[in-house]
């Protein structure tokens, strides 16, 4: 699958907290691609194996019906089982040359980067894009420090494949982010934490617009 940076405005990273069950939490997914997120991250770290396979299955049927990239956190059996389109991985996670080793040359692999040096190592190794951060304080890993927008600038200059930033982006915040060399942000809380995760959808992506290289 080819991914072009317009692909990436607007990346979604589910998390189901703000959800009040299991309906609601679908509900925003599909509002979330509904408002203009064309890549959807299903992250659940919580779920035992067989539960994320099945999460995974749902997830991938919903993003096809909707015209979304479906990607997968950290576990590249359940994205291989699912026949979603990738996986992102973490640093502390499957190191990227060994996924793209079990995915195969046509699925898309995310590197979550924090510096130039990871960054180039992620796009040596096969990476198809990048997520960097954390862009701002973030509630959704706390032990995630933020990183400075000149290192921001400094991973988009030094790689070639498209770079997305994450970590605290929300409306208030994400025109800070403007002349990094972005391709786009992906975000959690501005989106899940939203009752109306269409709008807040179509609002963030309208302010992504603005922050593109």
């Amino acid at each position: 699958m080819k991914l072009t940076p317009s692909m990436l405005r607007l990346y979604a990273v589910t998390d189901r907290s703000w959800s009040a069950d299991e309906a609601d939490f679908w509900r925003r997914v599909s509002e979330a691609m509904e408002g203009g997120a064309q890549v959807v991250q299903l992250r659940e770290k919580h779920l035992s194996h067989e539960a994320m396979l099945r999460a995974a299955e749902r997830f991938v049927a919903l993003c096809r019906k909707c015209g979304a990239v479906s990607i997968i956190n950290d576990d590249v059996e359940a994205a291989v089982a699912s026949g979603a389109d990738g996986v992102h991985v973490g640093q502390e996670d499957l190191e990227a040359g060994r996924a793209r080793a079990l995915l195969g040359p046509d699925k898309l692999i995310g590197v979550s980067a924090h510096n130039v040096e990871e960054a180039l190592a992620a796009q040596a190794a096969g990476a198809d894009y990048l997520g960097v951060g954390a862009a701002f304080v973030t509630g959704t890993k706390s032990d995630a420090a933020p990183i400075s927008r000149e290192t921001i600038r400094a991973i988009t200059q030094a790689v070639d494949i498209p770079v997305v930033a994450i970590g605290g982006i929300g409306p208030e915040n994400i025109l800070d982010l403007a002349g990094c060399g972005l391709d786009g942000v992906a975000v959690v809380s501005a989106l899940f934490a939203r009752e109306d995760t269409a709008q807040a959808a179509r609002q963030m992506r309208a302010l992504a617009e603005q922050i593109a290289r």
